[in-house]
């Protein structure tokens, strides 16, 4: 799919205040078609009951936070769709757990305050150019690599069995 305003996105986040700002955002950019869940759980619930293109997802969240909701769309056989592009959406900036977002399958991170300019941007990453997915024996999602680069040592990929 390749307009955005054609989109169905889903929002997940526990606090209604920010759901009602990236709807505001989403719908300024011309995202009509919009589903709010509370969490993850709710989240996968209205997954299953509504076609969805992409999600956008606090970190924050109880029962299910947003990482244990992308490693369950990525690894679960339950997952309504495993492939579906996932923004985090978070004020945990620092690195490690930018990290640990990526490694959860995340296709693209945004830093609390959110602007409309990031979240565009980071939707015309998933829309025009999506990473493709691979498969090791511990991830499942979008290659963590962002740049093609030449690489010269032991292939460790083929250790995570």
């Amino acid at each position: 799919m390749s307009r955005i305003d054609q989109l169905n996105v889903m929002i997940v986040d526990d606090n209604q205040h920010m759901r009602t700002l990236v709807r505001a955002i989403m719908e300024a950019i011309g995202i009509r078609n919009l589903i709010e869940a509370r969490e993850g759980e709710h989240a996968l619930e209205k997954m299953r009951n509504n076609e969805v293109h992409l999600v956008i997802t606090d970190w924050n969240m109880e029962p299910m936070d947003g990482i244990d909701f992308t490693r369950y769309l990525r690894s679960s056989p339950d997952s309504p769709d495993p492939f579906i592009p996932v923004i985090m959406l978070t004020g945990h900036t620092e690195r490690a757990k930018v990290e640990l977002a990526r490694d959860a399958g995340v296709d693209e991170f945004i830093a609390k305050p959110v602007t409309a300019k990031a979240l565009l941007a980071r939707i015309n990453s998933i829309v025009n150019n999506r990473r493709p997915f691979i498969r090791t024996g511990r991830y499942f999602g979008p290659d963590r690599r962002r740049k093609n680069m030449p690489f010269d040592g032991p292939e460790k990929r083929a250790d995570e069995n």
